[in-house]
């Protein structure tokens, strides 16, 4: 009853003027006033704290330009010139290089998880450049879960390549109960791949290719660097990177691999190492899989699974209706250092119809990889 009766005081108040309530009302009105007063904000505050909780990601890369800086740009951005039919001592000197008398060797290094068709396409195009392919998997992820030995397994999918391959399995931590630190794990496998490097023959003076599986140089680059005498010891191999397909490019680039001229120093890193970098060097093709269920693997398998907030991340209906939108897997925002570049990126990656200058042995088994192309982003369940 007394409920009622203050519903019934506040709505008075609303239609009968202020002095004609009796002092007892206003009091009651004041109250129950300053009562609705404070359960609105607790509500609008314990909605900013479970909206904060649930987009904190995503508010920390929105605000990003207030907290972050940029890395610091390359000194040394080097032009890179090619085109069909020009030799390579014309290309040597107009990279202001000379030409070798006999080409370097060349050993392709890369920590493997489960990207089966882009090894295919990676050791297909630079097989003719290639002296060893050097490969280390593991028995887990990087978050620690167990996993099958992708490469040993289906390892008569690369006869073609197999007197060059120098194949090496890493044995990996399972996650416990406290703390794992994928990072960690990803680096300790990255400091492994040295030994193997030895193990497969790697000499002083060789060419190093550091990259992961997806990162895939274009043969001519691997050929210029090769064969031309006066390249920097150490360079970045700038990429194009692609999403899901080369239907999706981002017009932003990839910086990370590198090319070593090997010395007893050198080390095999997937970081910043020089000021150097090769202008347009190949293709980074990210989340670029056959099956539904490849999607699935990696977002719980890579350094940066933790970005899976929740579970209905991995259903396969959502999976595809993202890789055929050209949105993100774990909706998120783009990483850029200014408000412009953030918000020049926001939503949708837009479609390509140009299957030009993508690797050559997609468009020679154009069957095999439709998937990759435009107009094949459907995907098997796997």
């Amino acid at each position: 009853m007394r409920r009622r009766w203050s519903s019934f005081v506040i709505l008075s108040s609303i239609v009968m003027p202020d002095h004609r309530m009796t002092p007892s009302s206003r009091l009651t009105t004041r109250r129950a006033s300053r009562n609705f007063r404070r359960m609105l904000l607790l509500i609008l505050g314990s909605v900013s704290v479970v909206a904060i909780i649930v987009h904190a990601e995503k508010i920390s890369y929105l605000i990003r330009p207030l907290w972050d800086t940029p890395p610091a740009p390359f000194e040394h951005y080097l032009p890179h010139y090619y085109a069909e039919n020009v030799s390579i001592n014309n290309l040597c000197s107009l990279h202001g290089w000379s030409l070798r008398s006999e080409p370097r060797r060349v050993f392709d290094a890369i920590i493997f998880s489960n990207e089966l068709d882009l090894l295919e396409i990676r050791w297909k195009e630079l097989y003719p450049y290639v002296t060893k392919f050097v490969i280390l998997e593991a028995n887990t992820t990087f978050t620690g879960i167990p996993k099958p030995l992708f490469f040993a397994e289906n390892r008569n999918r690369f006869t073609f390549a197999e007197g060059k391959i120098a194949h090496g399995v890493f044995p990996g931590r399972l996650a416990t109960h406290g703390s794992h630190e994928p990072f960690k794990v990803e680096a300790e496998q990255r400091r492994a791949m040295n030994h193997l490097l030895r193990l497969a023959g790697i000499a002083v003076g060789d060419l190093l290719i550091v990259g992961d599986t997806d990162e895939i140089p274009t043969p001519h680059t691997v050929k210029l660097l090769q064969w031309c005498d006066g390249i920097p010891p150490v360079l970045h191999l700038e990429m194009k990177n692609y999403l899901y397909s080369f239907e999706f490019q981002d017009d932003y680039t990839n910086w990370h691999p590198t090319a070593h001229v090997f010395n007893q120093w050198t080390q095999y890193r997937h970081s910043r190492q020089t000021d150097v970098l090769l202008a347009d060097s190949g293709w980074h093709c990210s989340f670029c899989f056959r099956y539904i269920s490849e999607f699935v693997f990696k977002m719980q398998a890579y350094s940066h699974a933790e970005r899976v907030r929740r579970k209905d991340f991995l259903e396969h209906s959502r999976i595809q209706r993202i890789i055929c939108n050209g949105d993100d897997l774990f909706d998120m925002l783009p990483e850029e250092y200014t408000f412009k570049d953030l918000f020049k990126r926001l939503g949708s990656l837009p479609r390509s119809a140009s299957a030009v200058h993508v690797p050559a042995y997609v468009i020679q088994n154009a069957d095999k990889f439709r998937f990759l192309l435009p107009g094949g982003c459907a995907r098997s369940p796997g």
